[in-house]
């Protein structure tokens, strides 16, 4: 059972994110032989003011 976490800033549409989702199990499923029923996409969002780089 394929497990994929992604962490997003927020700000993406639901339809954005439903895409990302079939997409990725998509390419996952093609790439592994595992069932899509068996793939788990785990989308972790943040806010903005939660993220930097470079300090």
């Amino acid at each position: 059972m394929p497990i994929v976490h992604i962490d997003l800033i927020a700000g993406r549409s639901q339809e954005q994110l439903k895409n990302l989702v079939k997409d990725v199990t998509d390419v996952v499923s093609k790439n592994t032989g595992a069932p899509a029923e068996h793939i788990h996409v785990i989308l972790s969002e943040m806010q903005k003011n939660r993220y930097s780089v470079g300090g």
